[in-house]
């Protein structure tokens, strides 16, 4: 779901009630997953349709609206570089589609696009409405939308009873409880290198969430098109390989732990101001040449998988 694997994982509880709670939690994604789907049907689409129809008045559900006010917020407090209303750039560039190979398009469509600059603000939300004076407005919310689940998660499994759990979701991860009497482990995959170059321990209520170059692109030309799109330029950002924030217990942690990595990945030479902007506790950057930076934060928190990797960490203050 979600475009990604999710992986639920409860300890110390009797199999039977663990099924009834991850099912409860897997049911809940279905429903998110198709209410808030990018290009298929559901109540995201519709509000898209309805947008570039130039309806002033479009009624939605509380709880969407709820969602994409704070969508906004966000959007707003990153300065702008986290912007769900790009979803027409998104689409253009190929990332509206399951699977990824290289597009080709006309120049002028992407000036087009941009010359409209589309941006959360020219949104307004009521608690059960949306209005856009902006009709290039598509609504996409991929960079959420994991994180909003994160949340949701957890909340089902504490309802069920769980004390214990981790929720992964394609490198979004919460912990609640513990694991066997120790904190959760969670690894941090190297951008171009197999399995895991650093390791932390995630006490509960903690988040952790990746933002990559690695697993939704493709090739073109010798170059790597990712499907994290600078707003700015309305480009995919070839600067950055991946970035890893921390997130320390707070409400919507899982939100943050989707949303904060992504201005950082799009603005890499802004990341401690945004980091602190955006209540990121820890970061982690490797850049487009392969060269790793953190800040002291998450420093402290890791193990190092390989000794050469942390004689090539920079520390950033």
């Amino acid at each position: 779901m979600f475009g990604t694997l999710v992986d639920v994982q409860i300890d110390d509880l009797p199999e039977a009630k663990a099924q009834q709670a991850s099912q409860a939690v897997f049911a809940r994604y279905q429903q998110l997953h198709q209410q808030l789907h990018a290009w298929r049907a559901g109540e995201l689409k519709q509000l898209n349709t309805a947008i570039a129809q130039g309806n002033t008045r479009i009624p939605v559900s509380p709880a969407l609206a709820g969602l994409l006010q704070h969508a906004q917020h966000l959007s707003v407090q990153s300065g702008g570089l986290f912007n769900p209303a790009i979803g027409q750039l998104i689409a253009l560039w190929g990332f509206h589609r399951e699977q990824f190979s290289p597009v080709n398009f006309q120049p002028q469509q992407l000036q087009q696009l941009q010359a409209q600059r589309p941006a959360m603000t020219d949104v307004t939300i009521s608690k059960d409405a949306v209005a856009s004076r902006n009709r290039s407005i598509e609504i996409d919310l991929g960079g959420y939308a994991k994180g909003y689940a994160l949340d949701e998660g957890m909340a089902i499994l504490k309802a069920h009873g769980v004390k214990n759990a981790l929720i992964n979701i394609g490198g979004n991860v919460m912990a609640l409880g513990q694991h066997h009497g120790r904190a959760w482990r969670v690894g941090i995959q190297h951008p171009r290198q197999p399995g895991a170059m650093a390791a932390l321990d995630l006490p509960s209520g903690w988040a952790i969430g990746t933002s990559g170059d690695y697993q939704r692109y493709y090739m073109k030309d010798g170059m790597r098109y990712c499907h994290i799109i600078d707003p700015r330029s309305g480009s995919p950002v070839q600067t950055t390989q991946a970035v890893t924030v921390l997130i320390a217990p707070q409400g919507h942690a899982g939100v943050l732990s989707d949303v904060a990595s992504k201005p950082m990945f799009i603005a890499p030479e802004q990341a401690s101001q945004l980091a602190s902007t955006m209540g990121v506790f820890g970061w982690l950057m490797v850049d487009r040449a392969g060269k790793i930076s953190l800040n002291p934060p998450m420093q402290q928190r890791l193990t190092w998988l390989n000794p050469e990797t942390a004689r090539h960490a920079q520390l950033v203050e």
